[in-house]
């Protein structure tokens, strides 16, 4: 009998592949042909899973997308040691940022992959909607937990917050720190360490 192909677990190769080259050149100008051999197949067999560099590009970011999700989900429910209790909102929210920022090599490739993508769907239509899609999605979870800590009364004494707003604040906040983390003017060290005196400011001291 023919080998059954995993097509799913091949496509993860190849997108394994794009992340390996992006660690250590960056995407500007990779072709299909290029990630083909990394992967160490033809490009035909590459373009029957992907017809398209941006095809591969999109792949490869939902797919660091889901292993980032499901490594910040992993860490959320680390928080708490009772079955069933939910982890403080200022915990939750700092382990969502804390996954977004590039801390570590792989998180590193994954932004990077995530920068080439963006950059393309500012010219591309069809991409930037797709690109644009997770941002209300997040921005709605970050403001239900805001506004669960505003009604437990856990925000910082005196500061007028409005969820929604402190919300996008936060998200722009992280995206500013890893552009500065991925061009080296900060550690990621140092970028954990800010965003966790902005989270400060919001919540109090503790």
């Amino acid at each position: 009998m023919p080998k059954k192909v995993d097509h799913e677990a091949r496509r993860q190769e190849i997108a394994e592949a794009l992340w390996r080259i992006a660690s250590t050149r960056g995407l500007d100008g990779v072709s299909l042909r290029d990630v083909a051999a990394e992967a160490d197949i033809s490009l035909g067999r590459l373009q029957h899973y992907f017809r398209t560099k941006d095809e591969m590009l999109l792949f490869a970011l939902r797919h660091i997308n889901a292993l980032a999700d499901r490594r910040i989900r992993e860490r959320i429910g680390a928080l708490t040691s009772e079955p069933g209790q939910e982890p403080p909102p200022r915990a939750v929210l700092r382990e969502c940022l804390r996954g977004m920022l590039p801390l570590d090599e792989r998180s590193r490739v994954g932004t990077l992959v995530g920068a080439a993508y963006f950059a393309r769907a500012i010219h591309d239509k069809r991409l930037r909607e797709e690109a644009r899609e997770g941002i209300p999605k997040l921005a709605e979870f970050f403001t239900g937990l805001l506004r669960s800590a505003q009604e437990r009364g856990e925000l910082a004494a005196g500061r007028a917050v409005d969820p929604h707003t402190e919300a996008m604040l936060l998200i722009s906040l992280v995206d500013g720190l890893t552009a500065y983390t991925l061009l080296g003017v900060q550690t990621g060290e140092e970028a954990l360490a800010r965003l966790d005196a902005h989270l400060d400011r919001v919540f109090g001291d503790g």
